[in-house]
């Protein structure tokens, strides 16, 4: 089964693996097909341009060499995934975390977040 990774998830994956939920890591340690989506690299590009988000380097070169390093998957932003906000609920004001939900219903992903307001969505989730 293929996973879509929160942007939390990601960071947590990479930097504090602790931090991940039981179910979440051993997805990570087993399952091949795991993605992360573009909506999340621009999520941690806006954070750490904020100051709210500190790395090592650039957010270009940490995801470049954090992502190989994990061999995750891209997944690039559609716009038919986009065009499914339309039709779902808004309890989450969190553009980020409502575009990955897109995604994962879109490309029929597993969400692998802690976030609870996601759970109101339509959408598999694990942590």
């Amino acid at each position: 089964m293929p996973y879509l990774l929160d942007t939390c998830a990601v960071l947590w994956a990479l930097d504090d693996p602790d931090s991940l939920g039981a179910e979440a890591r051993r997805i990570l340690e087993t399952e091949p097909e795991v993605y992360v989506s573009a909506v999340s690299a621009w999520e941690i590009q806006v954070k750490y341009s904020i100051g709210k988000l500190s790395i090592a380097s650039s957010p270009r070169d940490w995801w470049a060499e954090q992502i190989e390093k994990k061999a995750f998957r891209h997944l690039a932003l559609e716009a038919s995934a986009v065009f499914l906000l339309g039709g779902l609920p808004v309890p989450h004001k969190d553009p980020f975390d409502r575009m990955l939900v897109c995604q994962a219903l879109y490309h029929g992903l597993v969400l692998l977040t802690p976030d609870p307001l996601i759970k109101m969505y339509p959408v598999n989730i694990v942590w």
